[in-house]
């Protein structure tokens, strides 16, 4: 395959020239040439968005830092998708959409200079992603760093067979939105072995909103030897959820200072099904609540409308969420702050098929009151076990639950309970094992 350098095309490494003319003309050799690789050689190169197309790999040598404009005008605004719906945004920093056999690899680092964008544009949608492909196969982004994204750092949209493989990703912890690794609505998608520390969720699975054009489900992701810090979740599924998310497997990961652990969030008027998800060999530390499954979600366009937040039962249709099989196992959790466990299903379509098997979990001394789940109503926690309502065959085996005060298992409007061979060791003299409020069919020991 051609190779194609960056500097044959004028471009220069002083740090400050606009080398976009440069990567547009490698970019149209490689067209003319049938594909290729765009190289980037060591030197600190400024550029405006990269648009990639078929059979191309964008590669960055060791020693190569590449930052992107910090000027607006030099970011076209192009017809795109945000959430699923079809709108008009600021061009990615790196594009690309209807192609074939993408790569983006290399040992060297990759600056979106968000400060830029974060003082200016205080809402999401209108700062540009990091990385966006829309409609893509074959996709592989390897080895690279990728600092101060603009807004979402990789971002795939109806793409197939996508592997994001040794990728480091740092976003400074307060900066807005900035989550590392979003697959939406795409099919058979690889994370490995990755480093992400940013300041929204760390891996967002997504499948768009209700408003979205197409009803596409995420599917088919696995997820595994990866470190997560800071940010506000580990691995978050939703609560852009509509398409549905089937077929998650998360193993062999360490999540340290993320505000959650495993959550899965949204709410009625949204629809979608989550369902068929397996979480093993997790490590937590210092993460403020490690299960979250939430489906009176309120952030959000609707999300402080009655049918929202009403803990009374609706007619069930295709607006209405579903969670069902997905089974945690050989888990153990450090110093968790609010609670242990937060799960909140709808009355009239609970969550199903719950299982937590070998799983550890210490709060840690006196820690700060915070809201386990974003839901309107509910007030701070700290230090409780796990909160379990409207959920239905919802199993505990050998869990563990040490630090917290009260019941170390509240289990409320659940039919299908087994809670066996578990443990407690509360902070609380006396306090029970469980607390049950309009249990049925409950299998104890």
């Amino acid at each position: 395959m051609s190779c194609f350098n960056i500097t044959a095309y004028g471009a220069v490494a002083d740090g400050k020239t606009d080398n976009t003319p440069a990567f547009s003309e490698a970019i149209a050799a490689a067209v003319q040439a049938g594909g290729g690789t765009i190289y980037v050689p060591s030197g600190v190169f400024v550029c405006g968005p990269i648009h990639l197309q078929s059979n191309m790999t964008l590669y960055l040598e060791a020693g190569a830092v590449l930052k992107f404009a910090t000027d607006q005008e030099k970011h076209p605004v192009i017809p795109h998708l945000f959430q699923g719906v079809e709108t008009e945004l600021f061009s990615p920093l790196v594009y690309a959409e209807d192609a074939e056999n993408v790569t983006i690899a290399g040992r060297g680092v990759l600056d979106g200079q968000g400060q830029y964008w974060w003082s200016r544009f205080p809402e999401d949608y209108q700062r540009p992603r990091f990385i966006c492909l829309i409609r893509c196969q074959n996709v592989l982004i390897d080895g690279v760093k990728l600092i101060n994204s603009p807004c979402w750092t990789i971002n795939p949209i109806l793409c197939e067979n996508v592997t994001v493989n040794q990728v480091t990703i740092v976003n400074p912890v307060n900066s807005p939105n900035t989550d590392g690794i979003d697959p939406e609505s795409c099919k058979n998608v690889h994370i490995s072995n990755c480093h992400i520390d940013v300041g929204d969720d760390c891996i967002a699975i997504k499948s768009g909103v209700e408003k979205a054009k197409y009803r596409v489900a995420c599917e088919n992701i696995t997820i595994t030897n990866c470190t997560m810090v800071h940010g506000h979740g580990g691995v978050v599924i939703g609560s852009e959820m509509s398409g549905g998310v089937r077929n998650v497997v998360i193993t062999n990961c360490i999540f340290e200072g993320t505000d959650r652990g495993i959550r899965i969030k949204s709410r009625r008027g949204r629809g979608g099904t989550v369902e068929d998800m397996r979480v093993n060999n997790i490590i937590m530390k210092g993460v403020m609540t490690p299960f979250v499954m939430n489906m009176y979600y309120h952030c959000g366009e609707g999300g402080k409308e009655k049918e929202v937040w009403d803990k009374n039962p609706y007619p069930v249709d295709e607006k209405t969420p579903v969670f069902r099989r997905i089974h945690l196992s050989n888990i153990t959790v450090r110093e968790a702050t609010a609670a242990a466990g937060f799960l909140y299903g709808l009355p009239e379509q609970p969550i199903e098929e719950i299982s937590f098997q070998n799983v550890t979990v210490h709060l840690a001394e006196g820690a700060e009151p915070d809201l386990p789940a974003m839901m309107c109503h509910l007030e701070p926690m700290n230090n409780q076990g796990f909160f379990c309502c409207n959920v239905k065959n919802l199993a505990f085996r050998q869990v563990k639950v040490s630090g917290h005060e009260g019941p170390a298992f509240t289990i409320e409007q659940v039919e299908g309970l087994v809670l066996t061979g578990c443990q407690a060791e509360a902070t609380t003299s006396g306090a029970p094992l469980y607390k049950l409020t309009e249990v049925k069919e409950a299998q104890l020991d």
